[in-house]
C-alpha cells in the first residue's frame, strides 16, 4: 500500500428505502492500492453500499471522505469527478450503439466542435488490446456475448484513469482465461496505486485476490478481516451467521417419458445439427465455453431465433416461432441476462410475476387480489426479501431479482424449464435454495435443462451433461463419465478420457 492514510473513509453510513433501513452505521477505511473484498448474502447491503460510493444512491446519513477531505457524492458524475469508477453487475450499455460509442458516451473526444471518431476508435482499441480481447471498436453491443459486454464495461472504467475501481461481480460471466486476464489487470492497477473494491460470491476468488475483506449481514458490518487471517469456511459462517453446508440434493428418478426432443436444430453460422432429448424428472446439463452455442440452442427452442430442424413436445412435433408459442407448449426459459431479457426493473413484484401469465388473472378485468396473493405465495416459497409487493425490482438485490424471475416463469405452469446460468451473481445460500427448488420440480415430473459455466454445479445437479463446442454437440456424458476433466476435454475439442474415475457427489463445505 502506498500510504498510511485512507483514500476512502465511510463513517456512520445509513440508507433507508421507504422508511425501511437497509444499511446501519457502516464505518470503513480503505487504503490506496488495496484490493478490498466485499462479502455478504444477497440482500446484505453490498450493492447498496457501493451504489452510495458511486453516486447512484445518496446516503440517508453519515459522512464520506476522499483522501481525508469530506465529499458529497450525489450523482455518478460526482463520483467520476472524484476518481471513482464502477463496473456494474448488470450492464449499462446501449445495444444499438457500437463499442467505442458506448465507451465514450457522454465524454466524447471532439475537435473544433466535431466528434473525433478516429481518436475514439484508436483509444478504444488500445483499451481492448490491454484487456487482451478480440472485440473490435465498431462492433455493435447487441452482437456481443455476455462476457464480451463485461469486457466493454471494464474498458469504460479504464478510459477515465480512475483511482478507485468498484467491481460488482466482475467475473461471473467470464471464462477462466478472461478471469486470468482480469486478475492480471487488477494487479497492474494495484501497482499503480489504484484501489479496487471487489464484490464476489466466489470465496476462492476473494481469498486469491484481496488484501482485506468486509463482511456484511442484514445491512450491518460484521467484520473487516485480513484475508491471510481468514479461511473460506469462516467467511461463509460470518456471512450467514451460522454453519452453512452447501448440499446438492439427491437426483430424482428419471421416467421413460420423453418431455422434449430436438432433431437437427440449426442456425446459419451458429448451430449445426443439434439433436438431444430430455425426459420427465431429468436434469440435463449443458456445458461448453462461452460462444459454444448453449444459449443460442435455448433461444432457438423458445422461438427467439429463426432456425431449421424439428422440436417435439411429448413426442408430438410442434412449431415454435415466438415466446408465446413456447409458453403455450409448456416451455419456460430463464435467460442468463435477467435484466436485459427477463425482468422489467421499474415494475413491482406483482407486475413482474404476472407479466407473462396475465391471462390467468383476467376475466373481463384483472383480478389484482388474486395476482397479489399468488405473488405473496412466491415470496414465501422463495424467501424473497423486499420491503413490499409494490417494491420496484431495481431496489432488490441480484439474488432476489433472480427469485422473482423464477417466480414469473413458474406462474406460467411449465412442464419443461430451461435455466441459463441460474445461479449467476447469487450467494451461496440462494444457490442452495435454487438447487433444492430444481430438485423439487424434477420430483414433480418436470424436465429441467441447466446451462451453466459452473462445472461443480452441473456435476452436482445433472443426470447427463451435453458438452458443446463451436455450435455443435461435442459429446454427451452419463453419470459414471461426468467429471470435470472429461467436461474440459470435450469443451476443448478433445475426446473425454474414459479411464477417469466416476464422480462421487459429496457435501461441500463452503
Amino acid at each position: 500500500m502506498s500510504s498510511n492514510n485512507p483514500i476512502l473513509s465511510l463513517t456512520g453510513i445509513c440508507k433507508s428505502f421507504s422508511g425501511v433501513k437497509v444499511l446501519h452505521d457502516i464505518d470503513i477505511d480503505i487504503m490506496p492500492g488495496e484490493v478490498m473484498g466485499v462479502l455478504g448474502e444477497n440482500g446484505a447491503g453490498k450493492s447498496t453500499l457501493l451504489k452510495i460510493i458511486s453516486g447512484i444512491y445518496q446516503r440517508t446519513s453519515g459522512s464520506i471522505h476522499i483522501s481525508g477531505k469530506p465529499v458529497n457524492i450525489d450523482s455518478p458524475a460526482d463520483a467520476k469527478a472524484l476518481g471513482i469508477a464502477m463496473i456494474p453487475q448488470e450492464f449499462n450499455l446501449i445495444s444499438s450503439l457500437n463499442v467505442f460509442e458506448n465507451i465514450f458516451l457522454g465524454q466524447e473526444i471532439k475537435e473544433k466542435g466535431l466528434l473525433n471518431k478516429g481518436a475514439m476508435r484508436r483509444r478504444t482499441q488500445e483499451l481492448l488490446s490491454q484487456l487482451e480481447t478480440k472485440i473490435l471498436p465498431d462492433t455493435l453491443i447487441e452482437d456481443l456475448s455476455v462476457a464480451e459486454k463485461q469486457m466493454v464495461e471494464i474498458a469504460k472504467a479504464l478510459v477515465n484513469d480512475a483511482q478507485i475501481f468498484i467491481m460488482d461481480e466482475p467475473t461471473t460471466v467470464l471464462t477462466n482465461q478472461e478471469i486470468g486476464i482480469l486478475f492480471q489487470l487488477i494487479d497492474k492497477l494495484k501497482q499503480r496505486g489504484v484501489t479496487i473494491i471487489f464484490i464476489s460470491h466466489k470465496l476462492k476468488e476473494v481469498k486469491q485476490l484481496c488484501d482485506r475483506l468486509i463482511i456484511l449481514r442484514d445491512g450491518q458490518l460484521v467484520s473487516v478481516d485480513q484475508v491471510s487471517h481468514i479461511d473460506e469456511q469462516d467467511m461463509a459462517r460470518k456471512m450467514v451467521g451460522r454453519e452453512l453446508n452447501q448440499v446438492f440434493p439427491p437426483r430424482s428418478q428419471v421416467t421413460q417419458d420423453v418431455a422434449l426432443k430436438v432433431e437437427r436444430l440449426s442456425i446459419k453460422n451458429l448451430l449445426h445439427d443439434i439433436s438431444f432429448s430430455v425426459n420427465k424428472g431429468e436434469v440435463l446439463g449443458f456445458s461448453g465455453l462461452i460462444g459454444s452455442g448453449r444459449t443460442e440452442t435455448a433461444e432457438a427452442i423458445m422461438g427467439l431465433r429463426q432456425h431449421q430442424g424439428e422440436v417435439y413436445i411429448h413426442q408430438s412435433p410442434v412449431k415454435i416461432k415466438s415466446i408465446n408459442d413456447a409458453v403455450k407448449q409448456g416451455l419456460a426459459y430463464l435467460s442468463e441476462d435477467r435484466q436485459g431479457c427477463g425482468l422489467t426493473m421499474n415494475f413491482d413484484l406483482i407486475e413482474n410475476v404476472s407479466l407473462i401469465s396475465l391471462k390467468h388473472y383476467c376475466k373481463g378485468f384483472i383480478n389484482h387480489k388474486k395476482a397479489e396473493q399468488k405473488t405473496q405465495d412466491y415470496v414465501s416459497q422463495f424467501s424473497i426479501k423486499a420491503a413490499s409487493l409494490e417494491t420496484e425490482l431495481l431496489y432488490l438485490s441480484g439474488g432476489n431479482q433472480q427469485k422473482v424471475y423464477l417466480s414469473k416463469w413458474m406462474d406460467t405452469q411449465p412442464n419443461i424449464l430451461i435455466l441459463d446460468e441460474p445461479t449467476r451473481g447469487v450467494d451461496v445460500n440462494t444457490k442452495k435454495d435454487i438447487y433444492h427448488f430444481i430438485h423439487n420440480l424434477t420430483e414433480q415430473g418436470l424436465a429441467v435443462i441447466v446451462i451453466s459455466s459452473d462445472m461443480e454445479e452441473l456435476i452436482g445437479l445433472a443426470h447427463r451433461i451435453i458438452v458443446m463446442r463451436d455450435g455443435t454437440i461435442q459429446g454427451e456424458l452419463k453419470q459414471e463419465e461426468i467429471t470435470e476433466e472429461n467436461i474440459m476435454f470435450l469443451a476443448a475439442g478433445l475426446q473425454a478420457r474414459p479411464e477417469t474415475a466416476p464422480t462421487q457427489r459429496k457435501e461441500v463445505i463452503l
